[in-house]
């Protein structure tokens, strides 16, 4: 939970090193799609460790299925 108010943010980031982005992107006459992202390092860190987390028990059970 924050102490901030619904709809308000904080005057700085939570985390110094954090980066944002936002886009806006229209499509014809009537819609408009709007986006933000942020990310820190350590995010981007931990990221890492679960997609090869993914990556090596894909190679285990490819493996495995070679053997049977």
């Amino acid at each position: 939970m924050t102490d901030e108010p619904d709809g308000q943010t904080p005057a700085t980031p939570y985390h110094p090193e954090e980066m944002r982005a936002t886009w806006d992107m229209k499509v014809g006459k009537s819609i408009t799609l709007h986006g933000s992202a942020r990310w820190t390092p350590a995010g981007v860190v931990t990221a890492g460790i679960a997609a090869s987390a993914v990556l090596l028990s894909i190679a285990a059970l490819v493996r495995a299925t070679r053997r049977s």
